[in-house]
């Protein structure tokens, strides 16, 4: 094998992002050269809107053939126009909570449809991990729920509703992030399970995706101390090779979660990780939004020297150029299917769960939003009721503002609006505090719903994203069906 025919396998394993909403011209010449493909990020610029993204991509696609990659998940997760606006979509909790195996397929279906119709083919999602651990601070919603065999058959329903829209689903974060409590962002989480656990438990969903011919599958950032012994699934032969590949059996496309993440390269950088995830059996390397042109040059030149060094070996560039070959010719045969908004909505109404009797106002009620962090995956989305309330109070959670609050509240109803709050002991407090004084109040949690005030009418919605909302501000009142206000 030459070393230009080297080079060209080398970036053909490369998902950097870029900034704006034009393509660089580094960007041009790498894709001139055989670059992978290139992952899109709102938060980088690339998606101004729809429109302005679809333009991007076909711009793209004059200097190669590059897979264009993203984090589509809807529900909390969202960058195609969600991350201004909400998705239309709701996320995975919640059709995990109506537990209709084909709505899911519509969602994921329509959703995939939305993607193909911007130029994006290939979607990192669903998100097939299972959240058995309440506190995890980067699943949660993204989860279709805790039970293995409830989010194998959504797994299984959203990979076929992708796909048949033409567009490659990607289950993730292998061999599973649901049982962690910290964020691999920021860390090496720890999944403390022996293979047989993980066979009853992680690996069911995953199994499940591959067996519906999911096209590929992300590594997840996971130190297994019992099969990877302190190494990140990212990175471990044992994971990618030995469980994903040869265990689980499957033969398609393996993509890294992001390289920039402090569980794969916080210790060794983002090119050395990304030699080491080639030789554990990834084909694609994601890199992360901020990973531009100089990532690039020193990822592919750690890459060349570890091939040059004989620590990685030509045929395993070559296996993962002919796996991605395979995934290019399966998208060129594949069409596009019909967007069905109306699937998303439908979803959000049917996932809404009412502890109580929903009280008669006379007027409009109070609504009050509390504070919330959000994880890095989701990132800044809009979530709330404040578009269905016009006088709608933001609070920061924090118990000295319950009388204000009262005050502003008397004569009308009160809507306490939360999200994640067995996450955040201020919003449980303030809404203690409410509650002491306006048992009437009506608590919607928007987040998991596992901690609920005791004797409160108390509605969940599984989700924040706009669908979500839409449907509780319908059900409270606050919106007329299909969002106008009441």
């Amino acid at each position: 094998m030459t070393g230009g025919e080297i080079s060209r396998l080398a970036r053909g394993t490369l998902l950097p992002g870029f900034s704006g909403s034009t393509v660089p011209r580094w960007l041009r010449d790498e894709l001139e050269q055989g670059l992978g493909g290139v992952t899109v990020f709102a938060l980088n610029g690339n998606v101004p809107s729809p429109e302005g993204l679809a333009g991007l991509t076909a711009e793209m696609r004059k200097s190669g053939d590059p897979f264009v990659t993203i984090d589509e998940e809807g529900g909390d997760v969202t960058r195609l126009g969600g991350h201004l606006t909400g998705s239309p979509y709701p996320g995975n909790a919640a059709l995990g909570a109506v537990d209709d195996p084909e709505l899911t397929r519509r969602v994921y279906r329509s959703l995939g449809a939305e993607l193909a119709e911007v130029g994006v083919n290939l979607n990192f999602a669903p998100s097939v991990d299972v959240n058995t651990a309440a506190d995890n601070p980067v699943i949660g919603t993204r989860s279709f729920g805790p039970d293995a065999a409830l989010v194998a058959r959504h797994a299984a329903a959203a990979v076929a509703g992708t796909q048949e829209a033409g567009v490659a689903a990607c289950a993730k974060h292998f061999p599973g992030h649901g049982a962690t409590v910290e964020d691999s962002h920021l860390g090496v989480p720890i999944v403390d399970a022996d293979l047989a656990l993980l066979d009853r438990r992680e690996l069911v969903p995953f199994r499940a995706a591959i067996e519906a011919g999911t096209r590929a599958v992300m590594t997840g950032h996971l130190n297994l101390p019992q099969i990877t012994h302190g190494v990140p699934a990212t990175l471990s032969p044992e994971a990618i090779t030995g469980l994903l590949r040869e265990r689980l059996g499957h033969q398609g496309v393996i993509v890294t979660d992001a390289l920039d993440m402090r569980g794969a390269s916080g210790a060794i950088g983002i090119p050395e990780a990304s030699v080491r995830a080639l030789i554990a059996g990834a084909d694609l390397l994601c890199l992360g939004p901020h990973e531009h042109a100089d990532t690039v040059r020193a990822t592919f030149a750690a890459i060349d020297e570890a091939v040059r060094t004989g620590r990685l070996a030509p045929e395993r560039l070559a296996d993962a150029a002919e796996r991605t070959r395979r995934l290019k010719e399966w998208l060129a045969g594949h069409g596009a299917a019909r967007v069905d908004r109306a699937a998303g909505l439908d979803a959000a109404r049917r996932a809404l769960r009412v502890s109580g009797a929903l009280p008669g106002w006379d007027g409009s009620p109070l609504v009050v939003g509390l504070a919330s962090t959000g994880n890095i995956a989701v990132g800044p989305t809009p979530w709330g009721l404040a578009p269905w309330a016009s006088d709608a109070v933001h609070a920061a959670g924090t118990v000295e503002e319950a009388p204000g609050l009262l005050e502003r509240a008397k004569g009308r109803g009160l809507v306490i609006v939360l999200r994640d709050a067995h996450r955040h002991s201020g919003q449980r407090a303030l809404t203690t505090a409410l509650l002491t004084a306006r048992p009437d109040a009506v608590v919607v949690e928007m987040g998991l719903p596992v901690w609920r005030p005791e004797a409160a009418v108390h509605l969940a919605t599984y989700g924040a994203a706009q669908a979500n909302a839409q449907a509780a501000a319908e059900l409270l009142g606050l919106a007329g069906p299909g969002g106008a206000g009441a």
